[in-house]
């Protein structure tokens, strides 16, 4: 597939735009991650989760409409980045973006932004990850990169079955002081760090989520995670072991500037305390789906499954839509939105909308769009092909974008 660059975009972006009435066909992005193993769940090839080789780690996490790289060694140019396709050729969205500005996101996040803020993805590993946090916008701004909040949502069309360790630990227990933490990262190279003793853990349950603001401490467990959250893949790993797998002490300090690699007291005040042994974290963090009786008419139900605030701001937000088989549903939203089908057949304006059994590396899909702001204000139509199937999408927003979202947070 021809793949254009530069002075090129601008035209093919329209075209595409154009051709879709504001919605833009977007092919599958995969990310493997070198200190993990893929949980098998998000549809890739049997065959497929090394495609990068097994040097640089299997692959365990999907994106969807990103304009951020992912920051992996050794990644590709174009890790992390989605495309749009049409006409068979392709250009990134980042790309897209900057031709089409606030055509394509929006007048007030173009503004703002000057690009597509936010990313969301699939998270799949057969086990834990290390606990950890991200970041937040003064941190990551010392070694020019931003923050990052994140969100959860545990599809129950890809968790049928739960792997190794479906609990996240998240936070520390009250009570917890420093001196405890620090203590950890002394004990960093004599095997396992006992960071989890200091921990508290939650379990997993499909049809829900979490909201996890930066500076969190949290090792997400096994289940099939759709994550939406901040443009930006800074992160700190306080675990020295997980399963008995060594996490290098480069992982811990990737995104702290170069003079604090070694300073623990540094490291430790990189958390939030207040929030990290919070006696009611599950109260401030939790969440459960609402349904929006605006947006759900008859034979379609449109749920919250992503919403409130990050240090009183919502920076992103996302939307569950089921729709019943032989139904149609009339969509209007206040921005624009990436789009992923997890289950059936169907359309979307006038793209085919359908979630594959199984995908190969490299290999195009008709199950994830983009749709601009413009269409979402003015409403597009949402139909259900697929026989006696429910039409499930997750849809996610960028920043402001539903001020009516039911309120939560801090």
């Amino acid at each position: 597939m021809k793949t254009i660059v530069g002075s090129g975009v601008s035209q093919a972006a329209t075209a595409a735009f154009e051709a879709g009435e504001g919605i833009l066909r977007l092919s599958p992005t995969w990310v493997p991650r070198s200190f993990l193993q893929p949980g098998r769940r998000i549809k890739l090839h049997p065959d497929d989760y090394y495609a990068f080789g097994k040097h640089r780690g299997g692959i365990d996490e999907r994106w969807f409409a990103s304009t951020t790289p992912a920051a992996n060694d050794n990644r590709t140019e174009d890790e992390g980045l989605s495309y749009v396709v049409h006409e068979g050729a392709r250009f990134t969205l980042k790309d897209a973006v900057d031709a089409l500005g606030g055509g394509l996101i929006g007048d007030s996040i173009w503004n703002q932004y000057k690009r597509w803020p936010v990313y969301s993805k699939f998270f799949d590993n057969m086990g834990p990850i290390p606990h950890h946090m991200h970041q937040n916008a003064e941190q990551a701004a010392l070694v020019g990169q931003e923050g990052k909040p994140e969100s959860y949502y545990f599809p129950p069309q890809l968790n049928a079955i739960g792997n190794n360790f479906p609990y996240t630990f998240m936070g520390l227990e009250p009570g917890t002081t420093k001196d405890q933490v620090r203590a950890c990262l002394e004990r960093w190279n004599t095997g396992d760090n006992g960071i989890l003793d200091l921990s508290k853990a939650y379990r997993l349950k499909p049809g829900t989520g979490w909201l996890i603001p930066p500076c969190v401490l949290h090792a997400p467990g096994s289940l099939v995670t759709y994550e939406p959250q901040w443009g930006s893949d800074v992160f700190g790993m306080y675990q020295s072991l997980v399963e008995g797998r060594d996490v290098p002490w480069e992982l811990l300090v990737k995104d702290v500037p170069a003079d604090k690699h070694q300073d623990l007291d540094y490291l430790v005040e990189q958390l939030d305390w207040e929030q990290n042994v919070d006696e009611h974290f599950k109260d401030s963090h939790y969440l459960e789906p609402q349904v929006d009786a605006a947006g759900s008419g008859e034979g379609y139900t449109d749920k919250w499954i992503v919403y409130g605030t990050v240090a009183g701001s919502q920076l992103f937000s996302a939307k569950e839509l089921t729709v019943e088989p032989g139904a149609k549903a009339l969509i209007k939203d206040n921005g624009a939105s990436g789009i992923i089908c997890v289950q059936g057949r169907g359309r979307i304006g006038n793209l085919p909308l359908e979630s594959p059994t199984m995908i190969r590396f490299g290999e195009m899909t008709e199950d994830e769009v983009y749709v601009s702001a413009k269409r979402a204000q003015e409403g597009y139509e949402v139909e259900n092909l697929g026989g006696a199937c429910p039409l499930v999408l997750l849809r996610y927003f960028g920043p402001g974008v539903n001020p009516q979202a039911p309120v939560f947070g801090n």
